[in-house]
């Protein structure tokens, strides 16, 4: 006779999910009207009385690293946006 297993297993994350509420997500517009979506940022970052700012010094330097790998010029941010957030 076989032993079935007691212990529970986890199931597999799902693509997508963000466990635990480790990052937020924002979208990105440039001075150039182009727009990226769901930048990942480290949610330990933000928050206290700088609010959402840390995040654009975050995707700031991403993009500067970018840029420096492609050989193409970083673009500039016109404005970032957390996903899901409410417009004021």
């Amino acid at each position: 006779m076989a032993l079935v297993s007691t212990t529970s297993r986890p199931w597999p994350k799902k693509p997508g999910t963000n466990p635990k509420g480790e990052f937020a997500f924002f979208n990105v517009v440039y001075e150039d009207g182009s727009q990226r979506s769901n930048r990942r940022v480290p949610a330990e970052l933000l928050g206290g009385l700088d609010g959402d700012e840390p995040a654009r010094n975050f995707i700031m330097e991403q993009d500067r690293e970018i840029a420096e790998k492609s050989g193409r010029p970083a673009l500039e941010i016109k404005r970032i946006e957390r996903v899901g957030a409410k417009k004021k």
